[in-house]
């Protein structure tokens, strides 16, 4: 004779199982549309960089023999690293100023932050030809202090602070959500074991924080890779950016097959980065998101 409990344990168990399975149809409609607006596009992409006319890795070749391509990609790497750092040299004391002031200062903080994104990215680029060019405020204010012969609008500097500026929210956001979970206490019991504040910074609060820190290192590296509007109002045609160089083979050169295949190389890089700041991170998603608990500001 069986046992009543353990059919109904039995019959639960199956219950839970058919609740598991419908729950992931609730996934169906966002597949269908990543599906059709990116993974199909991407597979065509791919499918023309290496058989067009047939199929051969001459486009990938290219690439990488031209002279052209590889300069592309330097300058596109140096200013996406130029741009990281100086977002995290002003994020990070942000982030750690919104841990430390009160929840009324902090929604301020935190709209101060946002207002990139309520803003137009046409209306953000003028508004930084009009301060960056010669004659405005930045180039008065520098040659003030001698400085005034640099040359912002059309070069890399200028295309640095803008991107920087616009990019800021994603270093910023990331910092916060790690910082805000750690436990001040920790710092305390640091100093009152004798560390100094510097040495207590860097031996607990550092390594804890790392994991936000990743998470805005990469998002603001990978999204400054793929810039199109700053660049090409801010810079020029000599220091072009890797999406100029696209655009410039797919609507001037109609060159799809090494467009696709320079799209391809640029994806994989960006891949292997997000790989391998979910390794180092640890609690990064793929999408930068930092797993955080009920954050302590004491």
């Amino acid at each position: 004779m069986t046992d009543p409990t353990t059919d109904i344990a039995t019959v639960t168990r199956a219950q839970q199982r058919r609740r598991i399975n419908a729950n992931w149809m609730l996934l169906v409609p966002a597949l269908v549309l990543l599906t059709a607006v990116l993974l199909v596009p991407l597979a065509q992409s791919f499918i023309r960089s290496i058989a067009s006319p047939t199929w051969t890795l001459e486009h990938y070749i290219e690439l990488f023999t031209d002279g052209v391509t590889l300069t592309v990609l330097g300058r596109t790497a140096t200013t996406a690293a130029l741009t990281t750092v100086v977002a995290f040299l002003l994020g990070y004391p942000y982030a750690y100023f919104m841990t430390r002031v009160s929840d009324r200062s902090r929604a301020i903080l935190l709209v101060i932050v946002l207002i990139p994104f309520w803003t137009s990215v046409m209306a953000r680029n003028f508004a930084w030809l009009v301060i960056l060019q010669r004659g405005g405020p930045v180039q008065t204010a520098l040659s003030w202090i001698g400085l005034g012969d640099i040359q912002l609008v059309g070069s890399q500097i200028g295309v640095t602070i803008a991107m920087s500026q616009v990019l800021l929210p994603f270093m910023v956001l990331p910092l916060f959500s790690s910082l805000s979970a750690i436990d001040r206490r920790l710092l305390l019991a640091a100093r009152g074991l004798g560390s100094p504040p510097i040495v207590a910074f860097w031996k607990v609060y550092w390594p804890l924080s790392r994991g936000g820190v990743v998470a805005g290192l990469i998002l603001v590296f990978t999204l400054s890779l793929g810039f199109y509007v700053t660049p090409a109002l801010l810079g020029s045609p000599q220091q072009s950016l890797i999406a100029q160089l696209l655009a410039q083979r797919t609507m001037q050169l109609l060159d799809f097959e090494g467009a696709g295949a320079l799209g391809m190389v640029v994806l994989v890089i960006t891949l292997l980065l997000v790989a391998w700041a979910n390794r180092v991170g640890g609690t990064i998603s793929a999408i930068g998101v930092v797993a955080t608990g009920s954050g302590a500001r004491r």
